[in-house]
Order: C-alpha cells, then sequence, then structure tokens
C-alpha cells in the first residue's frame, strides 16, 4: 500500500484525507491518505523522511509552501519556481523528488465553474502567503488587474510587483473594497469562529464575486457577501481542483472530481 499525506501546521480541520480517501477507493488504488501535523521547522526532515519511507507523494499547506523551497533535495518545476511556493511533492524515479504548485489552477477552475471572468477583472486579492502568490500569478496570466492587501504592507508591495500589480496594507482595505469585482480572502482569517472580519462587509455591493478560500465553515466573509447580493464563492472546489491535479501528478489516473467534492461536502456536514 501507497502511503500519500498532507504536512501543515494547523492541519486537524484538512478534509485533503477524506477527500483524497475516496478518490483512490473511486480509482481500485491501494493507497491511504493521512494529514500530519508538522512545524516550519521541520519540514525538511518530514519530508525527506516520507521520501526514504517511499511515501506515494506529499501535499503542504499552511505555513510550508514557500519554505519547501528551501529544501536542497527538491527540484521546484518551472510553474512552483515561478510562484515561489510548493503545495504539492512527487517522489519520482531516479530518486527525484519534485515541487510542484495546483492552487492556482485549483482557484482559477473554482472561478470559472461559478461562471466568473477572470479576463479583463479588478481583483483584490488579500493575503501575500503561498496559496496568494499562486493565485496572483495565475489570475495575472489570465488577464486580471491584480491589487494585494497584506497585514504587512511590505511583503503585499513585493507579491504586486510580481504581477505587475499595487500592494497595500490593511488599512487600504476601505477604499479597495468598493473598487474591486473579485475580492479574494487568501489568509487564515475566518478559519475559526471569533476570528473577526477583515473589513465592514457593508462595502461590499451586488456586483462583485467574492472567493474565500477558506473551506471548513461559512465565514463571516462570505455571509456578508451574500447579504450584499454579491456572489459567494466557498473553498470546496479550489480544494477539489487543487487536490485532483496533485492525485493525477501522483498516479497519471484522471482524478474522479465529482466523487471527491462529495467527500468535501459530506466532511464538512458531519464536522459540524
Amino acid at each position: 500500500m501507497k502511503i500519500f499525506g498532507i504536512f501543515g501546521d494547523p492541519i486537524d480541520h484538512s478534509l485533503s484525507p477524506a477527500m483524497q480517501s475516496a478518490a483512490f477507493r473511486e480509482l481500485s488504488l491501494d493507497a491511504c491518505y493521512h494529514a500530519f501535523r508538522v512545524v516550519p521547522g521541520r519540514l525538511e526532515d518530514a519530508v525527506l523522511g516520507a521520501w526514504a519511507m517511499e511515501f506515494g507523494g506529499l501535499n503542504l499547506t499552511v505555513p510550508l509552501k514557500e519554505k519547501a523551497l528551501t529544501i536542497d533535495a527538491l527540484q521546484p518545476d518551472e510553474l512552483a519556481l515561478a510562484i515561489g511556493a510548493v503545495n504539492t511533492i512527487s517522489f519520482g524515479q531516479n530518486q527525484r523528488m519534485t515541487g510542484h504548485n495546483t492552487d492556482g489552477k485549483g482557484a482559477l477552475l473554482a472561478l470559472e465553474k461559478a461562471g466568473t471572468a477572470v479576463k479583463g477583472s479588478k481583483v483584490l486579492l488579500i493575503g501575500a502567503g503561498g496559496a496568494a502568490r499562486a493565485i496572483a500569478y495565475t489570475l495575472m496570466q489570465e488577464g486580471a488587474e491584480i491589487s494585494v492587501s497584506n497585514r504587512n504592507a511590505r511583503r503585499a508591495q513585493d507579491l504586486a510587483a510580481f504581477v505587475g500589480g499595487r500592494g497595500f496594507g490593511f488599512g487600504e482595505l476601505e477604499k479597495l473594497v468598493p473598487q474591486a469585482d473579485i475580492i479574494i480572502n487568501a489568509t487564515t482569517v475566518g478559519m475559526k469562529a471569533g476570528d473577526g472580519r477583515l473589513f465592514d462587509g457593508q462595502l461590499l455591493h451586488s456586483r462583485q464575486v467574492v472567493f474565500d478560500i477558506i473551506y471548513n465553515r461559512q465565514t463571516e466573509l462570505l455571509l456578508d457577501a451574500r447579504a450584499a447580493g454579491a456572489m459567494a464563492i466557498d473553498g470546496v472546489m479550489m480544494l477539489v481542483y487543487q487536490g485532483a491535479k496533485a492525485l493525477e501528478i501522483w498516479t497519471g489516473k484522471k482524478a474522479p472530481v465529482t466523487v471527491m467534492e462529495k467527500a468535501v461536502r459530506e466532511g464538512l456536514k458531519n464536522s459540524k
């Protein structure tokens, strides 16, 4: 049996094990998938250990995606290197360990599934971590105009410069939110009840699309979006599509997307 896994901290909320296990069963693969808490300072040890134990592959989540690029033995593919973050690792032939990034494609497909046109849109991306980098890079390539807002304004400016956009601190959100066509939360704010709000929900309006990549709960941001009449998109389909791409990288088989989505949504119901 091949072992696959996801590393992150925190990790208890992850529905990737349920999603990928359902996919393995559908494809009749002799494989299992587990979640492992790994802190950034032990990431290289954990990845090399998985490689030594002949894991089938790995996913990485917060806060490990950018840190993965510091692992000497890992060779990022062209996309992961351009983005500056890794969320999928494959262990291939000839002692080769490759880093990939499927987050950006997952986010784009989630927007497209909801009927959102990206080309020519004004996107406000909140956050500047690994997922934000992947989303910014992918949407920039699709022709979006990107503004980035982050608690650390310098990080926002660095990411914005990378995609030809503009960077701001959180203090500018009151001005930026009403001007955006698409608003994307790529931070962890909202993952837990009581996290508070990134901005006043009354700044939103009905012509906007609000996409929160958090998937484990209906966040206050999504509730505010619906109250304003805006289109609200949760993070489930981004999780599913990025996971499907990872599965295809590991196995070479077409991922059963419908089965994976069902597993995630059932997992969300059972966690309430």
